[in-house]
């Protein structure tokens, strides 16, 4: 078993930073709350749609970034592609992307999902300080107006006021 008896209760503009080392659950963690996975024991409860940005950024790498988050966030895309500074590369195949941008791509689709509930695993991977002040930017925002963010990483996030999880 990765973890037990873990308690977590957050409601809008809530935030949870989950840490430890590799290995530990914290990916699993984060794809049980997304109803991805199943608790051993216990229960999941949600109020609000689920976005989840994992290791894989789900987008076609054949496809045009544009085209590729359209499939998912459909007339969002542009707004989306504009909040993570990847206006200018919608017309690029996703394919051809720094490991940066493809994570940038990846929140642009968390955040053009509008769900109550972000799931970020390793957000900061590959990015640069600008990478991660635009996702810290992001973060703030979707709390400050309601939404719910769990981050889980081994690296530092200003995740301001954020419930401490700790596994391993």
């Amino acid at each position: 078993m990765l973890f037990e008896g873990l308690g977590l209760s957050l409601g809008p503009g809530d935030a949870a930073l989950v840490t430890g080392p590799n290995g530990v659950g914290k990916s699993s963690l984060l794809r049980i709350a997304a109803g991805l996975l199943r608790p051993a024991a216990g229960t999941v409860n949600r109020n609000g749609d689920v976005a989840l940005l994992a290791e894989a950024h789900a987008l076609d790498p054949e496809l045009s970034l544009m085209r590729a988050l359209a499939f998912w966030i459909d007339d969002r895309a542009a707004a989306a592609l504009a909040a993570t500074g990847l206006a200018g590369l919608g017309e690029v195949p996703v394919r051809v992307l720094s490991t940066g941008q493809r994570r940038r791509a990846g929140l642009a689709r968390v955040i053009g999902t509008r769900a109550a509930i972000w799931l970020l695993d390793e957000p900061g991977n590959g990015l640069d300080s600008a990478g991660i002040a635009l996702l810290e930017s992001a973060v703030a925002v979707h709390r400050a107006t309601g939404g719910i963010v769990v981050i889980a990483t081994h690296q530092p996030v200003d995740l301001p006021g954020a419930v401490p999880v700790r596994l391993g």
